[in-house]
């Protein structure tokens, strides 16, 4: 049996005045037990207490950055050019790598396709719920949602050939990435059914202020890239409605039925 490869990953935190909740992903990153990671930490100039944060753990820290930058994106961006692993992986401030043994699970059943994919636990409120992914991907899991950006090791040199994220959007570029690497570059891609992190719910995304912006340019993004798919996936849902409305009407006339005729 040959030995299994030791790749190098990349974990890559972005940061701006959340210096609580980058003690914790520090802390969570720096406990686990693969041993190759680069750790990544691009810090916004901030003025909370996280770059005493940083100044605390930069001996154990690959590579640290703060200073101002124009915006979420932009600080990814800066991460990835300062990432050398083979792949990368996003884990913001305040978000937890599940345990400390969740890399050296991932690296043993294999990183070997573009884009390897797992579960998160979504928390909200101090309430955990499970988003848990499906092994096959198409134009429409884009079309209605995605696969987690924390949940996904990307491969370093997929950016050279897609791009890196576009610094235009405050909120669906990580989405516009996916969507172009699977559904334009087709990309491979692997699911593995490991939940990776803890998401906490309170970034601009899950916000409900923003999700007019995040309708905006989602829409943006397909009439950018596949204006002629639109038409047809709101066709397609509005057949689905109808479908849905269709078998619940049917499944209330068949109950009408078997109580007329007493049956239970």
């Amino acid at each position: 049996m040959e030995p299994l490869e030791i790749l190098t990953i990349s974990i890559i935190t972005i940061n701006y005045n959340n210096a609580t909740g980058l003690k914790q992903t520090i802390t969570s990153v720096l406990a686990q037990t693969y041993p190759k990671i680069q750790y990544v930490v691009i810090d916004g100039g901030s003025d909370d207490g996280s770059k005493e944060v940083l100044d605390f753990y930069q001996d154990k820290i690959s590579y640290i950055t703060s200073e101002p930058d124009s915006g979420i994106y932009n600080a990814m961006n800066k991460g990835i050019r300062a990432a050398y692993g083979d792949y990368l992986l996003f884990i913001n401030s305040g978000d937890l790598l599940l345990n400390k043994n969740v890399i050296e699970d991932v690296a043993a059943m294999k990183l070997d396709k573009d884009l390897v994919y797992g579960n998160i636990v979504l928390v909200e409120n101090g309430e955990s719920k499970d988003w848990i992914m499906h092994d096959q991907l198409s134009f429409e899991t884009f079309y209605h949602s995605t696969i987690p950006h924390p949940g996904t090791f990307i491969k370093k040199n997929l950016f050279d050939e897609v791009g890196h994220y576009n610094e235009t959007y405050k909120i669906v570029s990580d989405w516009e990435f996916f969507l172009i690497a699977l559904c334009k570059h087709n990309c491979s891609h692997k699911y593995i059914n490991v939940k990776i992190c803890r998401f906490f719910l309170d970034g601009i995304s899950a916000d409900p202020k923003n999700y007019s912006l995040l309708l905006s340019e989602r829409n943006e993004v397909l009439q950018k890239h596949f204006p002629l798919f639109i038409k047809d996936y709101e066709n397609f849902d509005r057949l689905k409605e109808d479908f849905r409305k269709v078998r619940k009407y049917l499944m209330f006339k068949e109950r009408i039925k078997r109580f007329f005729k007493g049956k239970p």
